[in-house]
């Protein structure tokens, strides 16, 4: 992490110090090569695609996988010319730390991070392999289950709480933050909340999976279990009731907190942008809050108005299709309303994935792609597949939003088989 890759069809991969190195590429020939940074005078990976289309993408797929110790090698070597990003900006900003003795006894200075929120963003990106055989599009996966807690979510906790803490609404150790969540923006919400010293109230319906309800009051938060038949809608109403009845207390309303996807445009579309070099040609992300694919297509727009901005929704819940809300085992997404913060002119196309659809290919990203993801994160790479298979879309690049890790749905339908292998094991 902290290494920046760049991609562009007709152009070099750089795995460089920071990016510095990626913006001053030449051309080379249509193989792997080590070349001299002309910034710091360090050897890095240059890998060129020629054309485009599917050749061009089983080339590079073939390139990659001839370059993968080098290139581990020198993702290594990368971190120690890391810079550290700042989730409070737009800018990745160099971070000197001060300790004059270890400084002067090992002659670099150090890249620790004052605290855990410093940890959050400048999250990788990663080719996906094997799901996308026979694809013509390139998909490349953003892996927001990289985040200190393992999910997208912990983007928006930060950015509301210091949101509310600039604008003098909320006091670690006075106020007592209230939230409505479907269990990531709790845990995202949860350990920011330890780490600066806020109470935490949480309501969530009782349908979201057991390891959440662990983590949330691992972190010390406090949670309420409302109606599942209700969904989003009963547990936020019991947040605003308790809110009511709560002295000195502050619903963050994530739904609704235009933070959420401005965080996203400051820093996740940005993102994006970067390590694709800018030749992003579609954005693909599902849609709980809606603040994801409003900030971060929102920004991909601002750069390039060809940019397609697609969403995922659940088809069992299609209320951005249209359609009436229901029940669905895609946690995360489908709140089962239009979210206020969702701006429904940046999306361009929706397409509905069914639960057992999403499930299926979670395990598949597991089993074929080596990334242990959520339903939701299933649910998206299914559509991102779906729109790399059509012909127009031959050698686009396709960027696609893995929420969340899949370690926190353990309890959950996508890993019931295991679980029972597992328990049913005997030792020999």
């Amino acid at each position: 992490r902290g290494s920046a890759i760049s991609f562009g069809r007709g152009s070099a991969i750089g795995v460089a110090c920071g990016g510095t190195c990626a913006r001053n590429r030449c051309c080379c020939c249509c193989y792997c090569e080590m070349v001299n940074c002309v910034v710091n005078n360090k050897q890095h990976l240059r890998v060129v695609h020629k054309g485009k289309g599917a050749a061009a993408a089983n080339a590079s797929r073939t390139s990659r996988a001839r370059s993968l110790a080098n290139n581990t090698r020198l993702r290594t070597e990368a971190r120690s010319d890391n810079k550290a990003f700042r989730l409070g900006g737009s800018s990745l900003s160099e971070r000197s730390v001060a300790c004059p003795a270890l400084s002067a006894e090992t002659g670099v200075g150090l890249n620790i991070a004052d605290d855990v929120t410093e940890l959050i963003g400048k999250t990788p990106m990663v080719f996906l392999n094997k799901v996308t055989k026979g694809c013509d599009g390139i998909v490349a996966a953003k892996l927001e289950s990289m985040n200190p807690c393992n999910s997208v979510k912990d983007r928006i906790a930060y950015s509301m709480i210091t949101n509310a803490e600039r604008e003098g609404k909320i006091q670690a150790g006075v106020t007592t933050l209230v939230e409505p969540t479907s269990g990531n923006t709790g845990v995202g919400l949860a350990f920011i909340a330890a780490a600066l010293g806020y109470k935490l109230v949480l309501t969530m319906p009782a349908s979201m999976s057991l390891e959440r309800r662990i983590l949330l009051k691992a972190f010390g938060a406090e949670i309420v279990l409302t109606d599942p038949a209700k969904g989003m809608k009963g547990a936020i109403q019991k947040a605003e009731d308790i809110a009511a009845s709560t002295p000195s207390s502050y619903v963050l309303q994530q739904f609704e907190n235009p933070a959420n996807p401005k965080i996203h445009y400051e820093t996740t579309g940005p993102e994006i942008w970067e390590d694709t070099d800018g030749q992003v040609d579609i954005f693909i992300s599902g849609v709980g809050t809606g603040g994801t694919i409003t900030g971060g297509g929102g920004y991909l727009k601002s750069k390039n108005k060809n940019v397609k901005v697609i969403a995922v929704e659940p088809s069992e819940s299609p209320v951005m299709s249209g359609g009436s809300p229901g029940p669905h085992k895609i946690q995360g997404i489908g709140a089962g309303f239009i979210p206020g913060i969702l701006d429904t002119s940046l999306v361009d196309e929706v397409i509905k994935v069914s639960s057992d659809s999403a499930v299926a290919m979670a395990k598949r990203m597991a089993l074929e792609e080596g990334l242990l993801v959520g339903i939701s994160s299933g649910a998206a790479v299914q559509a991102a597949v779906e729109v790399a298979k059509r012909p127009e879309n031959a050698g686009k690049l396709i960027s696609v939003i893995i929420p969340s890790f899949g370690e926190r749905y353990l309890s959950t339908v996508l890993f019931t088989q295991i679980r029972e292998e597992a328990e049913n094991m005997k030792a020999e």
